[in-house]
């Protein structure tokens, strides 16, 4: 079941945020776009990423992040995976290191996707119980 290959799963539209970008921009995006990473690129290469998590363990107020540079925080070393990776390696890496999101480059180190661990999780659940249960989730979130 996890033979498939990543770039059929991966989100290919990526939000990103460069190194000079502020940590108020991202807090925004986390926000409206109701994600938790942002891959970080110069030009088209991943160079780092930004996580809900590193805004939140700051605990500086939201004005405060309006002056803080993204290079100042962002992980710098990544976990990567290529597009033809399989679904099996992504998820290995996932539990392993216990990261929720991978980002998924070519060979020139550009960013063409990213994969979290909701992905995976929605992926086996479609494989799991494949009839549409959509009708079902908004009485159940009452």
């Amino acid at each position: 079941m996890m033979n498939e290959r990543l770039q059929s799963l991966m989100t290919s539209n990526v939000i990103t945020l460069t190194p000079e970008d502020t940590l108020g921009q991202a807090r925004a995006l986390f926000l409206e776009k109701r994600i938790h990473h942002l891959p970080i690129i110069e030009g088209k290469i991943l160079v780092g990423m930004v996580t809900s998590w590193d805004i939140f363990k700051l605990g500086k107020s939201a004005e405060e992040y309006n002056d803080i540079r993204i290079y100042d925080v962002m992980t710098r070393k990544l976990a990567t995976l290529e597009p033809d990776s399989h679904l099996g390696a992504a998820a290995e890496v996932l539990m392993q290191h216990l990261f929720h999101a991978i980002p998924i480059v070519n060979d020139q180190h550009e960013l063409v996707g990213i994969v979290t661990t909701y992905d995976l999780l929605k992926y086996e659940f479609g494989k799991e119980y494949p009839d549409n249960l959509d009708k079902f989730v908004p009485e159940n979130m009452l």
